[in-house]
C-alpha cells in the first residue's frame, strides 16, 4: 500500500545518542550526547532508556515552543518487552498516546500513521518517537550475557538513543511525500546474529513497490537508506535488487547501521541496529541535510526483524518487514 501526501511536514527533531553513537562518524548530527557510560544516571539499563525517551520528547515540545495540549497524539516503540519504555515514558505526559512495535522499522510504522492522520485531516500536530538501549536488549534478546559467547562478524549492535519528530500541516523546509507500508518477509533464516540477510529481503520488496506504485526509477532520490542492514545486509540488498527487480541501486543508496558508526574503530560488528539506529541518522543527519538543501529527496526504508525470544527458542525462522518514507524539500 503506497500513499502520496500533500500537506504533510516534519516541524522539528531532536535526537540523543550514547557514547558509542556520539564518537561515530554522525555524532555531530546528535542534538545531545551522553558520554560516560550506559546508565545515564539511572539504576538499571531499562529506566536508562526510560530517561533519554522521555528527555527527548521534552526537549523536542522545548525546542518548538509547545506545551503538551499542543500535540493531538504522541506514537512511540521500542523493544523492551511491552513497549515498556514508551509506556512508562508517555506517564511523564499528559498527551493521547499509541504504543506500536515493528522492532527496528518502528520509526516509518509511526510516521505513516502520523502522516495518514495529518492528510485526513484527524490531526494537526503529531509527535513520532522511538528508542534502543544496547544493554536493555543484549539482556532480553542475547542472554545470557554473562556468559560472553563470541559474536560471529555478521552480527549488528544495537543502538542506544531516543529520536522524537514533530510532524504537523503547517508548511515547512521538509515535507513527507509519499509512504509504502511493507509487507512481512520470511527467507527461512533462523541465524538471529545475521539480521542484515534477514531483513535485506524485506527492504528490497518495499522498495520496489514503492517505486513502481509511483513510476519512478531509483535515481529519482538523491539517496534510498535502509535502517540496519549493516555492512553484510547492505552488500545483500544491492545483489538481490540486481538479480531480482533488475534495479541498479549502488550509485544513491547506503544504510543507517553502516553510516551511524566507523565500522574499522568501533566493535559494533558489522554495524548499528535497534530502532533508534536508523531513527538517529534520518531525522539526525538526514534531516539536517535536507533543511540546508544538501539533498532533496530521500527515501529512508527503516527495517526490522520482527521476532520473539521464545518463537526463535522454538526453532522458528524470523520473520523481517520494512516501510518506505519519502521526504523531499520544500521550494
Amino acid at each position: 500500500m503506497t500513499n502520496t501526501y500533500k500537506n504533510v511536514y516534519i516541524k522539528d527533531a531532536f535526537t540523543i545518542g550514547g557514547p558509542y553513537e556520539g564518537n561515530g562518524p554522525l555524532g555531530k548530527y546528535i542534538d545531545k550526547i551522553y558520554k560516560k557510560d550506559l546508565y545515564f544516571g539511572e539504576p538499571s539499563f531499562e529506566k536508562a532508556e526510560i530517561k533519554l525517551l522521555t528527555e527527548s520528547i521534552s526537549m523536542l515540545l522545548k525546542k518548538a515552543k509547545l506545551n503538551d495540549k499542543d500535540i493531538d497524539v504522541l506514537i512511540s516503540g521500542d523493544l523492551q518487552n511491552q513497549i515498556a519504555c514508551s509506556d512508562y515514558a508517555l506517564r511523564s505526559f499528559d498527551i493521547p498516546f499509541l504504543g506500536i512495535f515493528n522492532a527496528c522499522a518502528t520509526s516509518s510504522e509511526g510516521i505513516i500513521i502520523a502522516s495518514n492522520f495529518i492528510e485526513g485531516k484527524k490531526a494537526k500536530k503529531c509527535i513520532v518517537s522511538t528508542s534502543s538501549h544496547n544493554l536493555a536488549s543484549e539482556k532480553q534478546f542475547r542472554n545470557p550475557t554473562e556468559y560472553g559467547a563470541p559474536k560471529p562478524d555478521t552480527a549488528t549492535f544495537t543502538s542506544t538513543g531516543a529520536a522524537s519528530i514533530l510532524i504537523t500541516n503547517t508548511k515547512s523546509d521538509v515535507r513527507i511525500e509519499s509512504s509504502t507500508i511493507g509487507k512481512v518477509v520470511d527467507m527461512g533464516i533462523k541465524d538471529v546474529n545475521n539480521m542484515g540477510a534477514i531483513m535485506a529481503p524485506a527492504a528490497a520488496d518495499t522498495i520496489y513497490r514503492h517505486l513502481t506504485s509511483l513510476g519512478r526509477k531509483s535515481d529519482y532520490y538523491d539517496l534510498i537508506l535502509t535502517g540496519d542492514l549493516g555492512k553484510y545486509g547492505k552488500e545483500i540488498l544491492i545483489r538481490y535488487m540486481k538479480e531480482k527487480y533488475k534495479m541498479d541501486i549502488s550509485k544513491n543508496y547506503n544504510d543507517c547501521g553502516y553510516m551511524l558508526y566507523d565500522l574499522d574503530k568501533q566493535p559494533v560488528f558489522a554495524g548499528g541496529s535497534g530502532p533508534v539506529c536508523s531513527a538517529l541518522v534520518n531525522f539526525g543527519y538526514i534531516y539536517k541535510n535536507l533543511k540546508e538543501k544538501e539533498l532533496k529527496k530521500v527515501l529512508i526504508v527503516p527495517t526490522g526483524a520482527i521476532f520473539s525470544p521464545t518463537m526463535v527458542f522454538q526453532k522458528e525462522t524470523v520473520p523481517a518487514i520494512s516501510h518506505a518514507i519519502g521526504l523531499e524539500v520544500v521550494e
